[in-house]
């Protein structure tokens, strides 16, 4: 292959704006991983997926970010289906993503929402607010206060959950060096920061996701740690348990993403986690491959 076609797609959009950009390159069978890691880091976006259509239902699908490969993303799974049916590859029905960290069963609805299972949750251990709070320069109490844990919960991706007391989101100011060194050491992808809402009866919580280990700086729309902190909200304060959670995302980047969640359980009392979003199409680029 000479050159490459990448559909930029804007995840997880609120009412057709904002969102989280991903590239996709689909039918990416006969691209090398230096190719697909030269392409991630020239599209610049947090997150490239690059698919091999296996049947009319199911798809190959890997994810490298500007520096690394990764095993799974949210708002990059939801472009590849937003490009796959705007493309006419598929329509609406039920559908399978292969991925590194397991398989993903998809749901494409007429309306363009399309909905991910994520990965059975597991919890990988906790963190002191001391720990953490100058990795966001933050004081410990702003995260003492909210008596909640900080805690590793993985639905696809290893991700530190983080509370702070309301009012203070948007006052984060991550280290990135520090931070990207405490992910490494702890086996970590990234911090995914959140306040609770109380002044809006839709919103649950509003969000901050850091990964510079992985060369993500802060992103938009984090499917991946909103399935995550589904689960944590739901064990954590009972009182907040809803079988629905909508989760804002973006706001500090001026860029607003909106992922909604769900929550069951099957008959074994374990939990089953449902994101949900749209996509906008927001042009595409062909890249020369000289590697």
């Amino acid at each position: 292959m000479n050159s490459v076609n990448v559909f930029l797609i804007n995840s997880f959009t609120l009412d057709g704006k904002g969102g989280n950009p991903a590239g996709v390159v689909l039918n990416s069978e006969q691209l090398s991983n230096v190719q697909k890691q030269y392409i991630a880091k020239t599209v610049g976006y947090s997150e490239t997926a690059f698919v091999q259509q296996c049947s009319e239902e199911s798809f190959d699908v890997t994810f490298f970010t500007p520096t690394n490969e990764v095993d799974f993303c949210g708002h990059a799974t939801l472009a590849v289906f937003h490009t796959l049916l705007e493309q006419g590859v598929i329509q609406s029905g039920k559908y399978t993503q292969y991925t590194k960290a397991g398989i993903v069963p998809i749901k494409v609805a007429e309306s363009g929402l399309i909905t991910m299972q994520q990965q059975r949750p597991e919890k990988l251990g906790r963190f002191s607010p001391s720990d953490i709070a100058g990795l966001l320069g933050l004081d410990n109490g702003v995260i003492e206060s909210t008596q909640l844990p900080c805690e590793v919960i993985s639905t696809g991706l290893a991700d530190l959950i983080v509370p702070v007391s309301v009012g203070y989101l948007d006052k984060v100011v991550p280290n990135s060096k520090k931070m990207a060194a405490f992910c490494e050491k702890n086996n970590i992808v990234g911090l995914h920061v959140f306040e609770l809402v109380i002044d809006n009866n839709e919103k649950t919580a509003s969000c901050r996701n850091f990964a510079p280990l992985f060369g993500i700086e802060e992103e938009s729309a984090t499917g991946s740690a909103c399935g995550a902190l589904t689960c944590y909200l739901a064990e954590n304060i009972p009182s907040m348990s809803s079988e629905h959670y909508i989760f804002e995302q973006g706001r500090a980047m001026g860029c607003c993403s909106e992922i909604r969640a769900k929550l069951s359980y099957d008959d074994f009392d374990q939990p089953k986690v449902l994101i949900s979003g749209k996509a906008t199409n927001n042009g595409e680029t062909t890249l020369s491959l000289d590697i």
